[in-house]
């Protein structure tokens, strides 16, 4: 059986890259058009040259012809010369622009990985457009992650979901050198990964331990040598365990008892209170140019430190055991500047 190849032109020379020259069209109109930058024939044939491909007007009209077949939107642009180029592509630089942003961005991808996923969304259009994507994101205070390996971990912890398998992995924190202090003087924890949780710019392993009968957290950024054993994942009461209100009930990811709040905002705030409880949070006036929500929140530091980065445009109403928790964070943090010379 003989295959199919695309129509020569006799005075074609014959090269070792001449049969691949319908693959090297499609290269070069990816990589080198858009709709602001096409390439006229002779510059389409200039191109093909580069690659050691000779090629006549023709055979490429009918090469141009079977991409489209294939699929690709290769367009004809009118002006003082006649070009061509790709019109709509998988992604549209807006969309493409978005992703750039989100992964310079992202606290957990280090610095070198952002780049090498910058580098290859770049690949997605054409030579010209990528260096619109060439561009510094100014984030404030959105140090990026030290880990190399979080990639892979992600990598292996949905592996182990998606299979029911439990995982293995080190846990570290940092010390004043950078330097890694592994807990448990190293040795791996092992338990059953259930979810993986987006929060305050970091990414968090929510999983089961049948030892102690209980979901924990981890930073998945402060795990090393993540692995998916043969083990099967233990089981757990779903209804018991909900994995939709334990996220809700852990507080920037810190445990603390859940207790039902009224706290008052002064309105220039609605937007942030909005960001942080959701859009469905029922917000009332109290006063003039103030509102007050009741919503659940955790007894916690991290939660009675959002509250006080707001000073006096918001206020803890109820129920009496928060504010006696603001009154002693209020009173510890005062101390520390009383005996203090300025």
């Amino acid at each position: 059986m003989t295959t199919p190849t695309t129509p020569r032109h006799p005075r074609e020379a014959s090269s070792p890259n001449q049969r691949l020259k319908l693959l090297y069209l499609m290269k070069i109109l990816l990589e080198k058009t858009d709709a602001s930058n096409p390439l006229s024939m002779s510059q389409l044939i200039r191109a093909l040259a580069a690659y050691d491909i000779r090629a006549e007007r023709k055979s490429i009209y009918t090469d141009m012809e079977i991409l489209r077949r294939f699929g690709l939107d290769i367009e004809m642009h009118r002006g003082k010369t006649v070009g061509y180029y790709i019109e709509e592509r998988q992604f549209e630089m807006p969309e493409l622009k978005l992703l750039v942003d989100a992964v310079q961005s992202c606290r957990f991808i280090t610095k070198r990985k952002s780049e090498a996923l910058i580098k290859k969304l770049s690949a997605l259009t054409s030579s010209e457009q990528a260096k619109q994507l060439r561009r510094q994101v100014f984030m404030v205070d959105r140090a990026k992650t030290m880990n190399e390996t979080v990639y892979y971990n992600i990598d292996q912890i949905h592996y182990a979901v998606n299979n029911n398998k439990q995982i293995a992995f080190k846990y570290f924190d940092y010390d004043t050198n950078r330097n890694r202090i592994y807990r448990k003087q190293g040795k791996f924890y092992q338990v059953t990964p259930v979810t993986l949780c987006w929060n305050d710019d970091n990414y968090y392993l929510i999983s089961y331990s049948s030892k102690y009968d209980g979901l924990t957290h981890y930073r998945v950024d402060r795990m090393s040598g993540v692995k998916a054993l043969a083990e099967d994942g233990d089981t757990f009461d779903g209804n018991r365990f909900n994995i939709t209100e334990h996220v809700k009930r852990v507080f920037g990811m810190y445990s603390g008892e859940l207790i039902r709040a009224r706290l008052a905002f002064h309105n220039s705030l609605a937007n942030v209170v909005l960001d942080h409880f959701g859009q469905d949070v029922r917000m009332f006036s109290s006063e003039k140019e103030w509102f007050e929500i009741s919503v659940d929140v955790s007894i916690s530091p991290v939660f009675l430190a959002w509250m006080f980065q707001f000073g006096d445009s918001a206020e803890i109403k109820a129920p009496a055991g928060l504010i006696e928790a603001m009154k002693e964070l209020i009173q510890k943090s005062g101390k520390l500047y009383t005996h203090r010379q300025s």
